[in-house]
């Protein structure tokens, strides 16, 4: 099994360390972030301590639809452009593989927010593509090392797990009300 730096590397992001003191890099992260909003800066710090910290340039894809992966991201700097591709309305798939395939912008993701959790959660294939719109640092939590801070840390552990289910919730809800928007079109 590839450690979680040579998960990154495969996927072509350079580590540059750990996020220690993630409280004082980003101060404000504490109160803009979803997934930190409730934890005191010692926890952070603490959390930050168990991610790598990556640097992508504008273009490079950070997490690529399909491949597998069973680490999330946390944007620490820079903007993401979340796209899912769009397969042909007859269900065919290109016979080359290289072949460019259309997609569709699901959302543009800014500093503080988190992405890949579902994968990270589940193991099964990454649902979207996520690639830097300007240069962008951010976090990288694997499964291994949540299982580390449950372990070491129950606290932290504890309060990242309710914040990434909480996450979870709220994109299922905001996915079925724009399902329902679209149903009552028809």
């Amino acid at each position: 099994m590839k450690t979680l730096e040579e998960q990154l590397q495969a996927a072509g992001l350079t580590v540059f360390g750990c996020c220690e003191r993630l409280s004082v890099a980003g101060a404000d992260l504490l109160q803009t972030s979803p997934l930190l909003q409730d934890m005191t800066p010692a926890e952070a710090d603490i959390l930050g301590a168990s991610m790598l910290l990556v640097r992508a340039e504008p273009g490079q894809v950070l997490i690529r639809e399909g491949e597998a992966g069973d680490w999330m991201l946390l944007l620490l700097k820079g903007t993401v452009d979340v796209t899912k591709r769009l397969e042909p309305s007859d269900g065919a798939t290109p016979a080359d593989p290289k072949t460019e395939v259309a997609s569709s912008r699901v959302a543009v993701i800014q500093r503080g927010a988190s992405l890949g959790e579902m994968s990270m959660l589940d193991s099964e294939p990454r649902y979207a593509s996520c690639t830097a719109i300007e240069a962008v640092e951010a976090g990288v939590l694997g499964r291994h090392e949540i299982a580390l801070l449950i372990r070491d840390h129950p606290g932290v552990g504890a309060k990242l797990l309710v914040k990434i289910t909480q996450l979870m919730a709220q994109r299922l809800r905001n996915t079925s009300n724009q399902l329902v928007r679209l149903l009552q079109k028809k």
